[in-house]
């Protein structure tokens, strides 16, 4: 291969790879909005219990609780409420 054909190979593999790199854009930010509704719903399920919204799989989701307890405040804080809603989690 010349310098032009090795320059120009990789002028376009540039410019593909920057192209690529806009076409994801748009898509990585619906793609973590999606994510994000998705672990709401979990989180609600998970505690909606505690908060008096019966649970039919509450015995499933018993192992879920300690993994998500970290992330309850960044949860009940997105939800709108400015304290923790249960008594026995103290996270403010």
């Amino acid at each position: 291969m010349t310098i032009e054909q090795r320059t120009w190979w990789g002028l376009i593999r540039h410019l593909l790879d920057r192209y690529d790199e806009m076409l994801r854009l748009g898509h990585d930010a619906e793609v973590r909005r999606e994510l994000q509704e998705r672990e709401d719903v979990i989180m609600l399920m998970l505690f909606g219990e505690a908060m008096g919204l019966p649970n039919p799989a509450s015995y499933y989701t018993l192992e879920l609780y300690p993994a998500l307890l970290e992330s309850y405040h960044e949860w009940h804080r997105r939800m709108g409420m400015e304290r923790s809603p249960l008594d026995h989690i103290r996270c403010c």
